[in-house]
């Protein structure tokens, strides 16, 4: 968190937070009442103020005031870097991994010590490549379709991707109805709660 904004809440302890002005896209994206931010500058300031209450409600905390996010999909948008690195849509890299899952749409969602969130669709294709069977070997075609019927197990090599894991994390599988419930967050924020 900026000290400008520990300042700030020293200052003015007992500000309302605000709700349904923030978003967050399926693509990590930060949105104003549905409008993107295109100033570089303001979206880093809320991604190193971004954070949750504890509770599930995530938030960016500017100045006093906790502006609480709407989530398209999930509280982190998982990438690869530039350098192939796993990487939030704000830039912070995990160190962790400790779960992955996937729904019956071909998503993928990961825990990290960062939190939960999902992978960016953009990089699916290249984390299709990483999905191997129980013997670590990569799956075919019909392997893939088997696996995405939920016929075989799975898992997720981890290689590369500069996380502190094993070289292979199993893959559950999860209804996305359910990916705010098993993985503890709320796509529309309930309370003002501070913790």
């Amino acid at each position: 968190m900026d000290d400008i904004v520990k300042a700030a809440m020293a200052k003015w302890p007992n500000v309302p937070a605000v709700f349904g002005w923030l978003s967050l896209n399926g693509r990590g994206n930060w949105r104003i009442k549905d409008d993107p931010i295109d100033n570089e500058a303001i979206n880093e300031f809320i991604g190193r103020n971004y954070m949750n209450d504890g509770c599930g409600n995530w938030f960016f905390q500017n100045g006093p005031q906790r502006v609480y996010v709407s989530l398209e999909i999930a509280p982190w948008i998982y990438r690869l870097d530039e350098f192939k690195r796993l990487a939030t849509h704000t830039g912070a890299h995990p160190r962790e991994l400790r779960q992955a899952f996937a729904d019956e749409n071909g998503r993928l969602y990961f825990e990290t010590e960062l939190g939960p969130g999902v992978l960016d669709d953009r990089d699916t294709l290249a984390f299709s490549e990483r999905i191997i069977d129980d013997e670590g070997q990569a799956l075919d075609d019909k392997a893939l379709a088997d696996w995405n019927a939920g016929q075989i197990s799975a898992e997720l090599k981890t290689e590369g991707l500069h996380v502190n894991h094993d070289n292979h994390v199993p893959i559950e599988r999860i209804k996305s109805a359910l990916v705010p419930e098993v993985l503890g967050f709320m796509r529309k924020p309930q309370s003002s709660k501070r913790s």
